[in-house]
């Protein structure tokens, strides 16, 4: 089977809500990572086949596919094609499966794939609340769904608590693991760990003055227990708060694929070649814990035990979603999200797949592993899994 690789992987700083990056739109933002990535990989811009654009709010200065109007505001050719796609948190790690598909089958050799959110511009939910705010329909789960599963809707809120219920989390454990992703961040962050990969985008200051946004901005290196422990829990009998859950963030991020010809051609130098590709589906209620069955059948389809990952980017959606994927994995704790995850980082939803993937290409070359691994839980009960071998 022929081989896909990384040549080039960026994203830029997140944004806190209403932060550094609110003045950013979306397409611009975006726009900044193609350019960057095109740079960093030193080929033709013209070179580049198609735009795979991870987005999950569709919506407002995210609509009339994002994916396209991002092409237009960089500088790669109106030549070069876009497609903007939707598999909720996965949406741009799909985009690299998609990606690396194109390329393995020979269709196409140069693939960008990408993700973008604005979450401040274009609010979560957005799209979803949009049309019964017009009195028009009854959302997008229609009552054959309802009646199917039980349920008005379905809810990653929810899930998280199912998750915590199922493995008996208590709200200690999931704070403890909230404190460590803040202080794993802002280590990494005080170690330049992040420097290579962040694309650092303009923003002007209250006082009129610019800068260069260069950090995550969620990271709270002087977070504690008894901080995170006095946030209000989201259901007054329930074990998620706000500060063990992900960062609602602005960003954008994405990763160059390739075929061997590709790499010929253009004289590229690969960062990693891609091993497994794996997407499953499961419950869509609980939602959030088909990440374990498909690590497990990314494992088996790859002939590797989870003891040969050198390092895992789990997305931490929720604090027992990683924690229930090491239960169930036996995975080693001290090779997840080795600098840090969303709760401290930030989860820019349609951004997500290709960030985490670029933050594991980093890692692995700064600590000198070889295999890494990602996962991230999806609406709809949805999991994408990836595994690739670092090259660099």
């Amino acid at each position: 089977m022929a081989e896909a690789y990384i040549v080039a992987a960026a994203r830029t700083a997140g944004g806190r809500r209403g932060g550094a990056l609110k003045d950013w739109h979306p397409a611009d933002m975006a726009a900044e990572v193609l350019d960057a990535l095109v740079a960093r990989a030193s080929i033709d811009p013209a070179a580049v086949e198609d735009v795979i654009m991870g987005c999950v709010g569709q919506a407002g200065e995210q609509a009339f596919h994002i994916g396209r109007n991002a092409v237009l505001a960089s500088s790669l050719p109106q030549s070069v094609p876009a497609v903007t796609i939707d598999r909720q948190c996965g949406s741009s790690q799909q985009a690299i499966q998609f990606a690396a598909q194109a390329v393995m089958s020979g269709t196409q050799d140069v693939v960008i794939a990408a993700g973008v959110e604005s979450m401040t511009r274009v609010p979560m939910g957005l799209p979803f609340t949009l049309p019964m705010q017009h009195g028009i329909g009854s959302g997008p789960f229609s009552r054959r769904i309802q009646e199917k599963f039980g349920v008005a809707m379905f809810s990653q809120f929810d899930g998280a608590e199912m998750i915590a219920e199922k493995y008996q989390f208590t709200r200690a454990e999931l704070d403890a693991f909230a404190l460590e992703s803040h202080r794993k961040a802002a280590q990494a962050t005080v170690e330049g760990a992040f420097d290579e990969e962040i694309v650092p985008l303009e923003i002007v200051g209250a006082d009129g003055a610019t800068s260069l946004h260069r950090r995550d901005e969620g990271v709270r290196a002087d977070a504690t227990l008894e901080s995170i422990a006095s946030v209000k829990l989201l259901r007054d009998s329930g074990r998620i708060s706000a500060a063990n859950a992900s960062q609602i963030c602005d960003g954008a991020s994405g990763v160059i694929v390739v075929s061997e010809a590709a790499l010929r051609a253009h004289g590229l130098t690969p960062m990693a070649r891609i091993v497994n590709l794996t997407v499953t589906g499961g419950d869509p209620v609980i939602m959030l814990e088909e990440v374990s069955p498909a690590t497990a059948r990314a494992l088996r389809r790859s002939g590797m035990t989870i003891d040969e990952i050198d390092l895992y980017e789990v997305n931490e959606a929720f604090a027992p979603v990683p924690l229930a994927w090491l239960k169930e994995t036996g995975a080693d704790p001290a090779r997840l999200n080795v600098h840090g995850g969303a709760i401290a980082l930030g989860h820019p939803l349609g951004a997500s797949g290709t960030k985490l993937m670029t933050t594991l290409l980093h890692a692995l070359k700064r600590r000198g592993g070889r295999y890494g691994l990602q996962t991230m839980c999806e609406g709809g009960g949805l999991a994408n899994v990836t595994i690739v071998e670092s090259l660099a």
